[in-house]
């Protein structure tokens, strides 16, 4: 039986079901809902995945608003929920209020780093993953120019950009690299049409595949790319699929194993700074049959090779957010 309760008079409801075991896990979705085809997505992949193999039950809440996000924390770990789990930066704030108050309870947040010893942060090497999509785009694209979308104007979006053109520029040193944002708001993560329009504009001066980093947003970066005949990349789950044939590759950044590792280590989990990249299966790029006939072997090749290279070391990639600049692409 589940009992739903408001949250702050919104329609948003949270699935409590009775008889549940104490340490229940929670999961809770940043804005743009659990169906976004991308980060959120990707986080209930993670979730349904514990679920179906273990045959346990989670909670799980979507919020409809920024002034939730502190209320959903505190909510469920006063049922009982534990480990509770948020997908996404913007919880920070509210988790830096929250954790204190609640020393038993585990949390874990994803894609942003909050100092407290009940807390596990756990971060991606986007740039990694990045370079080495940047890296196919340059060698499908027929034009020389390529583009990027961005959602929200952010740090952790720009890690993602920067990354995708150190790639693009060490296939193709005399490539072009097209970056826009879609916002400066949470809005930025769920608007289509805004993608659509940005994807339009950046056909307009010559890009013939272009990255998407943008959550909801980069469904309309796609549908559009597709519609206009020119290939797309997509990012955190595997989106090939929405248009087989049209979407080059997708920018795989495993929030899904990061949810299913925090509910598996459950209340005994260890906490602290947790990094996924290439070196440990946090990002990658996917091939499948529905873009198998777009990668060749010689550009499986070369990007393998790289990924090889930066996974040991080798190879190293700028980091963005490590000083705020990027040597090969200008915001």
């Amino acid at each position: 039986m589940t009992l739903m309760k408001s949250l702050m008079g919104a329609a948003a409801a949270m699935a409590l079901t009775a008889g549940a075991a104490l340490a229940e896990p929670a999961l809770i979705f940043d804005l743009g809902g659990k169906f976004d085809k991308s980060f959120n997505e990707a986080a209930f992949n993670g979730a349904q995945r514990w679920a179906e193999e273990t045959g346990e039950t989670f909670r799980e809440i979507e919020l409809q608003s920024e002034a939730q996000r502190e209320q959903a924390l505190r909510r469920f770990a006063e049922v009982g929920a534990n480990p509770i789990v948020m997908a996404g930066f913007a919880f920070a704030d509210a988790l830096g209020q929250v954790a204190a108050d609640y020393p038993d309870t585990k949390f874990v947040i994803i894609d942003m780093v909050v100092d407290a010893p009940n807390v596990r942060s756990v971060v991606f090497n986007e740039h990694e993953g990045s370079y080495l999509v940047g890296m196919m785009a340059a060698q499908a694209s027929k034009s020389g120019t390529v583009g990027f979308i961005g959602g929200m104007d952010i740090p952790l979006i720009r890690k993602f950009a920067c990354g995708y053109a150190q790639g693009v520029m060490a296939a193709n040193p005399d490539a072009k690299v097209i970056a826009n944002m879609t916002g400066t708001t949470p809005a930025a993560w769920n608007d289509p049409v805004k993608g659509s329009e940005l994807t339009k504009a950046q056909i307009s001066q010559g890009a013939d595949v272009v990255y998407a980093a943008a959550g909801g947003t980069g469904v309309g970066v796609l549908q559009t790319a597709a519609d206009e005949n020119i290939l797309s990349i997509g990012v955190d789950s595997n989106q090939n699929h929405l248009h087989p044939g049209k979407v080059l590759t997708s920018m795989m950044k495993r929030v899904d194993n990061a949810v299913f590792a925090a509910f598996t280590d459950g209340v005994d989990m260890e906490t602290g700074f947790n990094v996924m990249g290439l070196a440990n299966g946090g990002v990658g790029y996917a091939l499948d049959d529905n873009n198998a006939s777009l990668v060749n072997a010689d550009m499986q090749s070369a990007v393998d090779t790289a990924s090889a290279k930066i996974a040991s070391g080798e190879l190293a990639v700028h980091d963005y957010m490590s000083d705020d600049s990027c040597p090969v692409l200008n915001f």
